[in-house]
């Protein structure tokens, strides 16, 4: 017999798996799982997708959701394709689409994050993150044509995702013959300054190798597209500017909040919790909401530490819930662990202080960006 309701807003690299660890272990919790995609977008592989289109078929990286969760009866879960449009949280209440009000018990805030690469008004959409609405193909698709056309890449960020995609597309340009001329620009130093100097040094060595063009220690204060020609005009903090086909803003998160009670954010937007993974309203109440994944002021915003999370969330809830099974904490640590390809033939990273051999990342990732462990990411174990 149900008689908890958790309802969970966003399925992605978090909410999925709390909705299959609640469903899966307590027959007395009904969860209604909220989300603007009837797909599950498998980022990870963004930078190959988007650079690449006959890299892999779209049922690969685009997963139907629902299609995970009929083994459980129809009481015990609910899909809601739908945006979160605002929590209230005296009434236990959450509004979609600003129209259909359900009513929790629970709730679990894991709406994720965007890029600015999705917020730019004025030049293509590059889903680096999954969109906020049911049209991930098509973006994917328009993002792929304008890369494959463009003869000059201004990419911002060099970030794993800013290295990762210039890789990609020198990569996919040499393939098919084209003359290409991909720029890198770098706020910092070097590429990958989250990572040890070795890192950074392999990465820049391989780009290089690509022909790309890596400016060091500027910053990307603006651009603009003519509205006659589409091209780009990106200017620098130093005065100058580049010209570029496209421009591919990779660095800097967004949370995905606007229907989140102020309250319950820090001074950047982020969801505050606790070590529990509870949500800390500034007034001090002690709340039956959750959060995980990116959307938590928890810095290390990569889709393993969500998973992390998402495990601390399911065994919380249902200690709360049903009285049993040992409370958890979260603690994000220290340790990096990331793998960067840059094109299919090697790569760089740190695993907890070891830069790794390009060819352990041409093996480990590099081959297939981990698209064959897609569906066992949101599959229940």
């Amino acid at each position: 017999m149900v008689s908890h309701t958790v309802v969970i807003i966003g399925a992605s690299f978090a909410g999925i798996p709390i909705a299959h660890a609640l469903l899966r272990d307590d027959s007395s919790i009904k969860v209604i799982l909220i989300n603007p995609s009837a797909k599950f977008y498998f980022v990870i592989a963004a930078p190959r997708i988007l650079a690449k289109p006959k890299a892999f078929r779209p049922e690969q990286y685009l997963l139907p959701i629902e299609k995970e969760f009929a083994r459980y009866r129809s009481n015990r879960f609910e899909f809601v394709l739908g945006t979160a449009t605002a929590i209230d949280a005296s009434n236990k209440t959450v509004k979609v689409n600003n129209q259909r009000v359900i009513s929790f018990d629970y709730l679990v805030i894991a709406s994720g994050s965007t890029t600015h690469s999705m917020t730019e008004e004025n030049g293509i959409r590059i889903p680096f993150k999954p969109p906020k609405s049911d049209n991930a193909q098509v973006l994917i698709e328009e993002a792929q044509r304008e890369i494959s056309k463009a003869a000059t890449v201004v990419i911002a960020g060099a970030g794993p995702i800013g290295v990762e995609t210039a890789g990609e597309i020198a990569e996919a340009a040499k393939e098919r013959g084209a003359d290409v001329h991909i720029t890198l620009v770098s706020a910092t130093d070097r590429v990958l300054a989250m990572l040890k100097p070795r890192a950074s040094e392999a990465a820049e060595r391989r780009l290089k190798q690509k022909n790309v063009e890596i400016i060091r220690s500027r910053k990307v204060t603006g651009a603009t597209r003519s509205a006659d020609s589409s091209a780009w005009t990106v200017h620098l903090d130093n005065g100058q500017s580049l010209n570029a086909d496209i421009y591919i803003p990779s660095s800097g998160v967004v949370p995905n909040n606007g229907f989140i009670p102020p309250g319950f954010l820090d001074s950047r937007g982020w969801v505050t919790v606790d070590k529990e993974l509870r949500v800390q309203d500034k007034n001090g109440s002690r709340l039956p909401i959750f959060a995980a994944g990116d959307i938590t002021n928890n810095s290390m915003r990569l889709s393993f530490k969500a998973a992390e999370q998402a495990a601390v969330v399911a065994a919380n809830l249902k200690a709360e819930i049903t009285g049993k099974g040992k409370r958890r904490a979260y603690d994000q640590g220290n340790s990096i662990m990331m793998m960067v390809p840059v094109g299919s033939t090697g790569g760089t990273g740190q695993i907890f202080g070891w830069v790794p051999f390009g060819s352990m990342i041409r093996m480990i990732k590099g081959k297939d960006y981990f698209l064959s462990k897609a569906h066992s990411m949101i599959a229940a174990s």
